[in-house]
């Protein structure tokens, strides 16, 4: 029997999905999976037992990743769960930038006690007039489930896309449009684009990335899309950009002091993913990873550890082990069970920076004191007996 806690909310129909196998906890001590969506987890102290923890969403800003990793435990997101909601919200960004809806509406509201408003504003409406997206060139930075599928619509909208990503997945490669320009150097996008939209995780590698250099390269006019992470964008220089003339608009959606209420700023309250689609689609996925890996120790989609995939054991016992990335590892598993006499009959081993995981399907149970001696092997941060 397994334990679950919910740190937030979870969508009921992700709940359902759990088995007879399962209860849920109140106890976040006695759990062996937590799901969270937004709540803080830096300050937690970690139940000593937990093995998983699984993140309905994308962004995992808020779980202590190294600290898990340390720990043996599993983090898991839902990449892709989320992805029509953004999608559409970016391409609503798009357009309330590209044409000044905002303003129309926020005239039509002061103006509502005017009895011949529908004449007045067809003198005023030219005040809101903008630009359709049709031909305009669309710069992608990141080319994920996110990016794919802005691109693919912004294509049907008569855009020419621009996208840039250097680790451009397979899956990502195969669902995006023959016709979407595929850059090798971002400072094309900078360079060409009209409207540039960002869907990079963030990384030191990417904090930021959106500067004054880079505001610099671009056109002037250029209209600023941010529906990943605020930080991406040097939001201070966005808004030098914006009183130079050199950005038309920005969009975001994550409020801060920096850019609510100010001059050029769509400011969007996070709506990207709060939708109830996208909420259900998250919760369903996250009980899935979790599930297969407290079952059967595999472990998909997850951020501070490697895709691992042994499908379900039909053997006697599975051993999952934790541990650096280091050379010679694997001679020391492989002899503890060789020195108590059990042969493994199938092992995989894969790594993800500077941590590993390797799983071992045996045809004998694993006892505990074979237990103890992979324990005790140096670099080794845990050890779950699977079956």
């Amino acid at each position: 029997m397994f334990k679950y806690h919910c740190l937030n909310p979870i969508a009921e129909v992700g709940l359902v999905k759990f088995s007879d196998q399962y209860t849920k906890t109140e106890d976040v001590n006695e759990a062996d999976g937590i799901l969270v969506r937004s709540a803080a987890m830096h300050d937690m102290e970690l139940p000593e037992n937990l093995l998983a923890i699984a993140r309905a969403g994308a962004g995992v800003n808020n779980i202590p990743l190294d600290k898990c990793a340390e720990k043996g435990i599993v983090v898991f997101n839902t990449p892709g769960a989320n992805a029509n909601g953004v999608k559409e919200l970016v391409i609503a960004g798009m357009l309330l930038a590209s044409r000044d809806i905002v303003g129309g509406i926020e005239w039509v509201a002061e103006n509502k006690d005017d009895e011949n408003i529908a004449k007045t504003a067809e003198k005023a409406k030219k005040n809101f007039a903008g630009t359709e997206v049709q031909d305009k060139k669309l710069g992608i930075i990141g080319l994920g489930a996110i990016g794919v599928k802005v691109a693919n619509v912004a294509k049907h909208m008569g855009m020419e896309v621009y996208g840039y990503d250097p680790y451009v997945s397979v899956d990502a490669a195969w669902n995006l449009s023959r016709d979407v320009k595929h850059v090798l150097n971002v400072d094309e996008i900078y360079e060409n684009c009209d409207i540039i939209t960002i869907h990079v995780p963030l990384m030191d590698a990417t904090k930021g990335m959106i500067n004054k250099e880079a505001i610099d390269k671009m056109k002037d006019g250029v209209i600023l899309l941010n529906f990943a992470r605020d930080l991406l964008m040097d939001e201070k220089d966005v808004l030098d950009g914006i009183a130079a003339g050199k950005v038309r608009k920005y969009v975001t959606d994550f409020p801060n002091t920096t850019t609510a209420g100010k001059e050029g700023c769509i400011v969007i309250p996070h709506l990207g993913a709060s939708t109830e689609e996208s909420e259900d689609n998250c919760a369903k996925m996250a009980v899935k990873e979790m599930m297969d890996y407290l079952e059967n120790g595999n472990i998909i989609n997850s951020v501070n550890y490697p895709k691992c995939d042994m499908g379900v054991c039909v053997k006697a016992g599975r051993v999952a082990i934790f541990h650096k990335n280091i050379a010679n590892m694997i001679t020391k598993f492989t002899a503890c069970f060789g020195d108590a006499g059990i042969n493994i009959s199938d092992m995989t081993n894969k790594s993800k920076g500077e941590v590993a995981y390797t799983m071992l399907d045996i045809e004998a149970p694993a006892s505990e004191e074979i237990v103890k001696k992979l324990e005790a092997i140096e670099g080794v941060f845990r050890v779950r007996v699977v079956k």
